[in-house]
């Protein structure tokens, strides 16, 4: 099944270093690229200590209203980025692309005013056969 974007879940049991491992078997033609985002859950308090549940003050709401806004801009940004990365690698393909077909083009043109030169000679002066390239 072909699937641009998927979301995966996964709650840590205990603290250290994991590792996660993908194949890209089936692709042997084409270049992937894969990229990761990372989302970590509700932030632990500040002071644990104090787990009790208080009003805020009005400083300590703002603080907590910016925090959650700035987390939501550093969410926007990683899309933002990710698209740019996406439009900017399908620029690079189709530019190479259009420098292919652009040296093919150039070099049916030439074979075919080779063959047009030979084939004019051939016509007109028919005892010599002689290909001169200027370039």
């Amino acid at each position: 099944m072909k699937k641009q974007y998927d979301s995966f879940t996964f709650t840590a049991s205990r603290n250290g270093t994991y590792k996660f491992c993908f194949s890209n078997e089936f692709s042997t033609f084409t270049h992937k690229t894969v990229y990761f985002d990372f989302q970590v859950g509700e932030d632990p308090p500040l002071f644990p200590s104090e787990n009790r549940v208080t009003a805020l003050t009005q400083m300590e709401s703002a603080c907590v209203s910016i925090h959650e806004a700035l987390k939501s801009v550093i969410d926007y940004q990683t899309h933002f980025r990710l698209r740019e990365a996406q439009g900017r690698s399908r620029a690079e393909d189709l530019n190479t692309r259009v420098a292919y077909w652009s040296i093919g083009e150039a070099i049916i043109l030439l074979v075919v005013s080779i063959g047009q030169k030979s084939v004019a000679s051939l016509t007109v002066y028919p005892g010599s056969f002689s290909i001169s390239l200027c370039l």
